[in-house]
């Protein structure tokens, strides 16, 4: 039987960001999303996680799901059958956008999470087309359910972020790096990067897609999950 699939989601959003996918691979496939609300730190999320997962299982992240999930990885690599990184990057926050967050969090903490982000999910972090103001949509919808605090928590997370390069380097697991052409937050540029941190990954680029690829181009996404999923496993 295939291990099960564990979702993280990107910052204030939930099992909406990955709904096709749990659609199309329930069906064979026991999928968990899992929230990453908890802590004010990246390592304490992780923590948090691996309390509850279960004991073998494949990880996908999305954005700041991903940074959570690599730290899964740092933690725990023999828990991890199989890892895809979506639309991320493995670095630490730099000094100048971990300091533009205070600012961010000062709006919030005054009742201004929708403006916040509007700024931070632009229709141009998107690829063009008749979806694009449907997505964002249950973006702001998403973040609207989870509210200020959840918002303020995950920002120190990323404001604290750890390096996380070593990691990847050692992974020994079937690895996806995918991302979205159209992705302006994540450019396609650093997941080339990062495929070439991890010693088996597979980079794909889906080239009508931004920085949501799971809502943007959910069929391509799926595909790519499962050919992910039904490689063998490498030797650890």
């Amino acid at each position: 039987m295939k291990e099960p699939l564990v979702l993280l989601p990107e910052m204030m959003c939930d099992a909406r960001l990955f709904g096709p996918q749990i659609a199309e691979l329930s069906s064979d496939t026991a999928v968990m999303v899992a929230p990453i609300t908890m802590g004010e730190r990246i390592e304490e999320i992780a923590s948090a996680l691996l309390d509850i997962l279960p004991k073998r299982f494949a990880l996908a992240g999305l954005s700041m799901g991903a940074v959570v999930a690599m730290e899964i990885l740092r933690r725990a690599p023999d828990r991890v059958t199989r890892i895809a990184l979506i639309d991320t990057h493995p670095l630490a926050e730099t000094p100048v956008i971990a300091a533009n967050r205070e600012p961010q969090i000062v709006k919030v903490r005054s009742g201004r999470l929708m403006e916040v982000m509007r700024e931070e999910m632009s229709p141009t972090s998107f690829a063009p087309g008749p979806y694009r103001n449907e997505v964002l949509g249950l973006v702001m919808d998403m973040a609207q359910t989870l509210g200020p605090e959840v918002y303020i928590r995950q920002s120190r997370a990323l404001q604290r972020r750890k390096d996380q390069q070593a990691t990847l380097r050692r992974c020994k697991v079937p690895a996806l790096i995918l991302c979205g052409a159209y992705d302006n937050l994540y450019p396609v540029k650093r997941h080339e990067f990062m495929a070439e941190l991890v010693p088996y990954a597979q980079l794909r680029v889906l080239e009508h897609s931004g920085h949501l690829p799971t809502l943007e181009q959910p069929d391509e996404t799926t595909a790519a999950l499962r050919e992910w999923l039904a490689q063998p496993y490498v030797l650890q």
